[in-house]
């Protein structure tokens, strides 16, 4: 496997970061690409571009809170990653939807495309804010293979939460999914993923939900409680949330919770929206992080996936925007973090989402997080 960055901005061309004398663009099999939807609306002749470049290529991206490329990350023009595969490939699943309540079926339909055998981990592009990110993977593991990896992300909309964009080629839609499959078993995937932020505040039980909709906590409406602990940051919902996410304990405060983070509230039903499932009869508690922690979660997320030893051929990056928001001038901190633990020469592309999907180490469950660091790193071997 050989990779190769691209870089496009509003005053030049693509321009390519290194260099690729021996791999041309017309080699590529797979090119990634990320970007702000504001950007990616403007920037429609760029991507038809891209597509030009590179005839042969599936080519996917989406809308982003931020993209990552190399040990940088941007706010504007578009980043992708250009793959060229030795004796592995891909293939496109793709389907869209009107509303939340068709996650599940959307992730099994998703998963029946991409049958068939070699089939080594599947990279998910999702729309941001009209998927149940829980439901479309469980939707998924439904149907794929046992041990298979799902890794990737839920589109962004920086810290607007109108809209996001997933595209194919250079056509981009909104309540669209797409799913990569990588095939061969030349090839290795290997997946991390980790947070650093800590829990604080009493425990509180969901006493109604609907879904990936809080309605309750202890018997009161859940965006009045959750307004108490913001105190004045209340005014800044639903932004004010990506810091202060909940840590929801499916099996008991005993046992690790998942994080979960807003993606929208209503005023008029007192319910807050989230990114997965809010299960009734759960605990829950506010959580909170400095910089600190969460460079230190980003680390922690390489490690796990970098577990075993040699030279990474590419590596995807996929955060949260909450964290985006708390490192503020030290976000690269984060991607610098994780580039010294794989390699600092690794090619490496990403975004910052409204959801992560990975596994937390190799072997795994694939799941839905939030306001984590998930690391997927690809090796490709002889075949054989």
């Amino acid at each position: 496997m050989r990779c190769w960055l691209q870089r496009w901005s509003s005053d030049a061309d693509w321009t390519t970061l290194d260099s690729v004398a021996d791999f041309p663009p017309e080699k590529s099999d797979l090119v990634l690409y990320f970007a702000d939807r504001e950007e990616l609306l403007r920037a429609g002749d760029a991507l038809k571009r891209l597509v030009e470049q590179h005839p042969d290529a599936l080519i996917v991206g989406c809308s982003a809170a931020g993209e990552i490329l190399g040990g940088s990350v941007h706010s504007n023009g578009i980043s992708a990653m250009c793959f060229s595969l030795e004796s592995s490939s891909v293939r496109l699943s793709s389907i869209g939807i009107d509303a939340n309540s068709e996650s599940l079926q959307a992730g099994e339909v998703l998963a029946a495309g991409l049958a068939g055998p070699d089939l080594q981990g599947v990279m998910i592009l999702s729309d941001g804010t009209m998927v149940n990110g829980t439901e479309l993977v469980e939707g998924l593991l439904n149907k794929l293979p046992d041990g298979v990896p799902l890794f990737g992300g839920l589109a962004g909309d920086g810290d607007r939460f109108a809209s996001t964009l997933v595209g194919i080629g250079a056509d981009l839609q909104a309540g669209r999914i797409v799913a990569v499959g990588f095939y061969g078993a030349s090839l290795e995937i290997s997946c991390g993923s980790a947070g650093g932020w800590e829990s604080f505040g009493p425990l509180r039980r969901i006493t109604s939900a609907r879904n990936n909709v809080l309605v309750e906590l202890d018997g009161e409406p859940a965006l009045a409680v959750y307004k108490r602990y913001l105190g004045e940051r209340a005014s800044e919902l639903p932004s004010a949330a990506l810091r202060f996410p909940l840590e929801v304990y499916v099996h008991g405060p005993d046992r690790e919770g998942v994080v979960r983070t807003i993606l929208t509230i209503d005023e008029k039903t007192q319910t807050m929206t989230f990114a997965g499932d809010m299960p009734e009869g759960a605990l829950a508690r506010l959580m909170t992080a400095g910089p600190d922690r969460l460079i230190q979660g980003a680390c922690l997320a390489a490690e796990r996936a970098h577990a075993a030893p040699g030279p990474v051929d590419a590596a995807i990056l996929v955060s949260c925007v909450g964290r985006r928001l708390v490192l503020r001038q030290r976000v690269e901190d984060e991607v610098e973090e994780v580039l010294s633990v794989v390699g600092a020469g690794t090619p490496a592309i990403g975004f910052y989402s409204y959801g992560e999907l990975s596994p937390s180490n190799p072997g795994a469950r694939s799941g839905l997080h939030n306001q984590t660091m998930t690391l997927t790193l690809f090796r490709e071997g002889a075949e054989g």
